[in-house]
Formats: C-alpha cells, structure tokens, sequence
C-alpha cells in the first residue's frame, strides 16, 4: 500500500478544476469545497460540471477514495439555536448530496458547538441524530467526522467525543474519522514524541477503532500540546518537528487514504508533498 498526499486545492471557477490544481502540486489525493464555504445556499451544480469533473478523474487517475470534499465552516449540526439547525441540517444535505453527484465517497465535517447553552451529550446526540438524517436522504456517501483543537465549546476533540457520535449513527458503515494532527496535538494527545505517538495510536484505536479511520489532514502546530488553539505551521516548523512526519510516513496504518495538507502556504505545498515522498 501506498500514501495518497495531497492539499486542499481551490476549486474556483468549477469543481472540476481542484484536479487541475492537484495535478500541479504533484498530488495523488485533494480535498476541495464543492460549494462556497461561506454562504448558506449555493447554486446547484450543473451536469457539465459534475460530467468534467468525473472526466477529469478518470483522466488524471484519481479514484473517489483519494477524494476528501470538505462542508462549510457555517454547519453546526449540535447548534442549540433552532434557526441555525435548520440552516446547517439543510446546507449538510446539500453537501452530501453535492458529493454523491460528483461520484464521491466521504464528506469531512466538524462535529459542532454546544455554545454553552446545552451539555456536551445533548450536543454529541444531536449531531449523531443530524448526521443520521443525511444519510437517510443519500447513498454511497460517509459522513467523515474530524477532531478539533477544542477551541471555544467545540466538540470533537476528545476521542469519546467521536465515539459517541459513531454509537449513534445507525449505519456504521457510511461514518468515519479524519485526523487532523494539528488538532490532535491542540487537543492535548502529544504526538511529538515517540511514546506520545503510539500512546495516542492505542487510545484511537481503543476507543474510536482503527477500522474508522478515513483520511488524514497533516498539519504541523504553531502552538503546543493541550493548548487547544487551532494555528496549522508548515510542516516541519512548528511544535510536531520534523521527526514526526518520518514516523507518520512509515506508519502503515495511513496507507491507502487521502493524507491533506492544510499547512499556510500554498507555494510550498509541492515540495511539502515531495518532502513527505522522500521520507
């Protein structure tokens, strides 16, 4: 097995051309926003967008598994405002459906906020419940969840966090996990050090279950372990250190999935990718 590497890549000006940009990068995997992250509703995608796209896969042999379409950073499906539920449960459905027409498997997405104004649990349910809902209005399509840096009253940066979310979806097999090891490290899970990588691999792997581990996202930290601030460094240069992407690139429990840079600077994301091949 191999690792699939690459960047989330702009797709402006059409879905189609993140693959184009991917392709740039030398990378054999990408994430993407199907639709502006930054606004509620977007236009539908049309059929000559959807045929290009999948044109352009086959052209450029990019299988849907290397593939990590990303919802918009508006979604919060454990919000306690009822306004914003409906507003995040309908963008959610869009998105996977979005992904579904582009022939697609996952849809990464951030598990939400209690704001304060609702327990953890209610929240964690809720969102178990939202996604549940998705599912039963799509086909083919996994509701990725990634970890958080636990920033403000986000969830998700606990692994009993994701557990619980992945106790209440119904199909099992249409939910999984992307880790973000900026936000794995913010979280408190010290994956600077041998021994804090490997304790981190277990407790995963105990709790949550190797089985659900989807995609990554490779990131290094501008700040340390347990900080729970979400600031992604370019690789190498931050609190993770060069040693831990050796390690992470001779781990074979990544193989076969998309690994996605999310680091600063996009000039560098070639030889970021080179970088990683050449460990």
């Amino acid at each position: 097995m191999t690792k699939h590497i690459g960047a989330h890549v702009s797709a402006s000006g059409g879905v189609f051309n993140a693959i184009t940009n991917a392709v740039a990068i030398g990378a054999d995997a990408f994430a993407l926003f199907t639709r502006n992250q930054r606004a509620w509703v977007s236009k539908p995608l049309d059929e000559a967008e959807t045929g290009k796209f999948k044109r352009l896969m086959q052209e450029h042999n990019f299988a849907p598994e290397q593939v990590l379409p990303h919802d918009s950073y508006l979604i919060n499906l454990g919000s306690p405002d009822p306004e914003t539920l409906e507003k995040s449960r309908n963008a959610f459905l869009d998105e996977m459906r979005r992904a579904q027409q582009l022939g697609l498997q996952m849809l990464n997405f951030h598990p939400g906020s209690h704001l304060n104004r609702i327990s953890e649990e209610e929240c964690l349910d809720q969102i178990a419940h939202e996604v549940n809902r998705a599912l039963a209005q799509t086909e083919g399509v996994a509701a990725i969840i990634e970890n958080t840096a636990g920033q403000g009253t986000n969830l998700g940066w606990k692994f009993e966090h994701i557990r619980r979310i992945i106790d209440g979806v119904e199909d099992k097999s249409r939910v999984g996990v992307c880790i973000d090891t900026c936000h794995t490290l913010a979280a408190g899970y010290d994956l600077s050090t041998e021994l804090g990588y490997e304790s981190c691999m277990e407790e995963f792997d105990h709790i949550i279950g190797l089985g659900y581990l989807r995609a990554v996202h490779l990131n290094d930290s501008k700040k340390g372990a347990g900080s729970h601030v979400d600031r992604h460094e370019t690789l190498g240069n931050g609190t993770l250190g060069e040693e831990f992407f050796r390690r992470f690139m001779h781990d074979p429990r990544f193989d076969g999935m998309p690994i996605i840079l999310e680091t600063p600077d996009p000039t560098r994301w070639q030889a970021e990718i080179g970088w990683l091949r050449s460990l």
